[in-house]
């Protein structure tokens, strides 16, 4: 997945072209194959940027800070990628995981609202509003926010449940960008502009 994201980040730049830009990352960087502890160093080598990059919480990230803190827990996360992760720090257990990691990731947000866009890992409750989600929403949601139809007053970009196609999945109010990379698919960013709720562009890493 490092490899992925090395592509992506570099297509990037390149479509920027020197102007201004702001990342956003939507989370679960860990438990995806062989190479979480790489990308978790790329992410965190781009905090120097300017703008900074908005790093977001994945529901991954969460169940690796609660395994720290419970052998239950643990157990849940060796389920489902964990044991991944671990062979890539070269570690037995989760709190052998260097602590700087540990904290970058307990640090990051779970939500980014930038006027236009409501940025999560996986979704919203359309019951309440944007201002009063919980994080069990933001990072494990999917119906019924898959399925309404309703304007949520942000376009909801996320990711969390991978399309079906392989292609993003635009709607008039929300966007998925999960395109199934963990499956050998690309991984995808879109492009958005400070004037439109709606991406003007996808660009995208190399398949497996």
């Amino acid at each position: 997945m490092s490899g992925k994201l090395t592509t992506l980040l570099a297509r990037c730049r390149a479509f920027g072209d020197g102007r201004p830009r702001r990342l956003v990352f939507l989370g679960d960087y860990i438990d995806r194959g062989s190479s979480s502890k790489e990308v978790i160093e790329i992410i965190m080598g781009l905090r120097g940027d300017e703008p900074p990059p908005v790093l977001l919480r994945g529901n991954h990230e969460q169940m690796l800070i609660d395994a720290v803190a419970s052998p239950e827990a643990e157990l849940t996360w060796h389920m489902n990628g964990g044991a991944d992760t671990l062979n890539s720090y070269g570690v037995a257990n989760a709190f052998d995981i260097p602590s700087a990691h540990l904290e970058f990731l307990r640090s990051l947000p779970c939500s980014y609202d930038d006027g236009l866009r409501f940025f999560v890992h996986a979704g919203i409750d359309p019951s309440v509003s944007l201002t009063r989600q919980t994080a069990k929403h933001l990072l494990w949601a999917r119906e019924p926010f898959l399925s309404s139809k309703r304007d949520f007053g942000r376009l909801v970009v996320h990711g969390h449940t991978p399309t079906s196609t392989g292609a993003p999945e635009l709607l008039s109010n929300r966007l998925n960008v999960d395109t199934g990379a963990v499956y050998g698919r690309p991984l995808t960013a879109a492009v958005f502009n400070d004037r439109e709720r709606m991406p003007v562009a996808f660009l995208h890493s190399d398949a497996d």
